[in-house]
């Protein structure tokens, strides 16, 4: 049966196709991230802030609490999905918090070495502006579920690009190469592509999207332009600069 805004509360697909969409998000983190700790463990770099550490484990944490919550309701828990929701976006605020901590105090340590690039803030604190808002929305539309799942899930694929871009940026690079366009494909064309996907799943089980994904996705992947034209844009590296403390 149809809900009062004309999309289909649920399908039979729904349950896999999400479980789906988690699994490629795990898969972007982890061959993005654990070949870059392998290599900066046998290379003995600097050990990482401690910020740093935080907040991977807040991210982490964020992946594993979602697998758990599609767990919960796959076997009829929602009491329990809906107590853990709440702790839930107590993280997320963390992760708002920690966050840009960590990446200002990156930016800070990086600065001057050959990996500094302070104009990158942009896409650190855009991802996590645009995280912090598709998260607290859902939290507000908790009372819906079918337009609370897609937004959590769009919250989450709007900060997993740091995993994708790790893992297959550098061939990406040689392509597209620098620009505009190619700086946004070497690091959010994944993001693109799982919206997209999203997207065509709804439209192929509903025929039709609903307004919550269109609104949810336009911002994200709209927030997404203006980051890339910040990274790009000669005048925020001093500003970018300022920022961190250099």
């Amino acid at each position: 049966m149809k809900g009062k805004d004309g999309f289909l509360p649920l399908h039979r697909w729904d349950r896999n196709f999400f479980f789906l969409m988690v699994a490629l998000i795990w898969l972007g983190i982890l061959m993005g991230f654990v070949p870059e700790i392998i290599a900066h463990v046998r290379t003995h770099e600097p050990h990482f802030p401690l910020a740093v550490h935080f907040h991977a484990a807040a991210f982490v944490g964020w992946l594993v609490l979602l697998t758990t919550q599609l767990l919960l309701v796959r076997f009829g828990r929602t009491d329990l999905h809906r107590k853990l929701g709440v702790a839930g976006m107590v993280l997320a605020g963390v992760m708002v918090i920690l966050g840009p901590t960590a990446a200002i105090i990156t930016d800070y340590n990086h600065f001057g070495t050959k990996d500094s690039d302070p104009s990158f803030l942009s896409i650190q604190l855009g991802d996590i502006i645009i995280f912090g808002t598709l998260a607290a929305s859902a939290f507000l539309m908790r009372a819906t579920p079918v337009a609370h799942k897609r937004l959590i899930l769009l919250s989450t694929i709007f900060i997993c690009d740091a995993g994708f871009a790790r893992w297959w940026g550098g061939g990406l690079h040689k392509m597209v190469g620098d620009g505009y366009w190619g700086e946004y494909v070497q690091l959010y064309i994944s993001d693109f592509l799982l919206v997209v996907l999203l997207g065509t799943y709804d439209w192929i089980t509903r025929r039709r999207l609903h307004p919550v994904f269109v609104a949810g996705a336009t911002f994200g992947l709209g927030m997404q332009l203006v980051i890339i034209w910040l990274y790009v844009s000669p005048w925020w590296k001093p500003v970018a600069t300022m920022i961190i403390g250099r």
